[in-house]
This record gives C-alpha cells, structure tokens and sequence, in this order.
C-alpha cells in the first residue's frame, strides 16, 4: 500500500511537545485505522512505547508519555459511549474528542 492511499491528518495537543496523527485509510470504514502519539521531550534518554490495538504512544518524558497515553485511553472510551470506532470518525470529531480528553 502506498503513502498516497492513505490520508493523514496530524492533531496538535497544547503542549507542544506531543503530537497525535491520524491515520484512516481514505474512503473505507472497514480498514483499520490507528491513532499514534508521539512525545517530543524526552531528554533522559528512556524510551518509552505503549501499544494498544487502535492506538500506539512514544517517546516524551515519563510525564508527557504518561498523559498521552491517558488522552488515548479517553479518547477510546468516548468513542464508545458515541457508539463509533476509529475508522468511523472524521478528523475533526476526533480533534475535538482528544481535546475534550486530554488531562489538563
């Protein structure tokens, strides 16, 4: 599969050191999809990844890895209360899920 069968759309957290991209494959829902949260501050060296089914977090300090992975596991528990799965979702309703979960 090709870069360019696959539409990716990258969502900022507030902190400028974690990141999250979205990655769906374009004009199926019954693909896969796989949220990935990447954490920009890591300066002891550790490496740090979690892996889920639907989600993947790594790198960042012990703090922000913690709080990415959290945003994540949020993230999938309101995706279920909406009764929708990753791959059924558009980018911005995922944005404005991730920032409603996000920890402050």
């Amino acid at each position: 599969m090709t870069a360019k069968q696959f539409r990716k759309t990258v969502l900022n957290l507030r902190k400028p050191e974690a990141h999250y991209a979205y990655v769906r494959q374009k004009d199926s829902e019954k693909k896969p999809a796989h949220l990935l949260g990447i954490g920009l501050d890591n300066e002891d060296g550790h490496k740090r990844i979690t892996k889920a089914e639907e989600f993947s977090v790594v790198g960042g300090s012990e703090e922000t890895h913690e709080r990415l992975t959290e945003t994540a596991l949020k993230t999938f528990e309101e995706l279920k209360t909406r009764g929708k799965k990753l791959n059924q979702v558009e980018p911005k309703e995922l944005s404005e899920i991730i920032e409603k979960s996000t920890p402050e």
